[in-house]
């Protein structure tokens, strides 16, 4: 199984059209996402990741999106190496 994560829109999602939804997982990956998570009433296990917010990247668009291309592939490693092996 290969696990694709997309950040080709490079944005935030509101978490209202997902409250309502049965995850296994949901995992936060900011601070600020951390302290101000709603509860969801379907998943199985909550958990938080520290990483930085790459909304925040500064530099020039080639320095931010090598930003986020860093940040998703700490997601990657740790999805690869907590979620899907165990």
């Amino acid at each position: 199984m290969q696990l694709v994560i997309h950040i080709s829109s490079q944005e935030s999602n509101t978490l209202n059209r997902y409250l309502g939804e049965p995850f296994n997982y949901v995992v936060t990956v900011c601070d600020e996402a951390n302290e101000v998570c709603p509860f969801f009433p379907g998943a199985a296990k909550r958990l938080h990741w520290s990483l930085p917010d790459p909304a925040a990247a500064a530099g020039t668009e080639e320095d931010r999106l090598e930003f986020f291309r860093s940040v998703r592939e700490r997601l990657r490693y740790r999805i690869e190496g907590e979620l899907l092996n165990k």
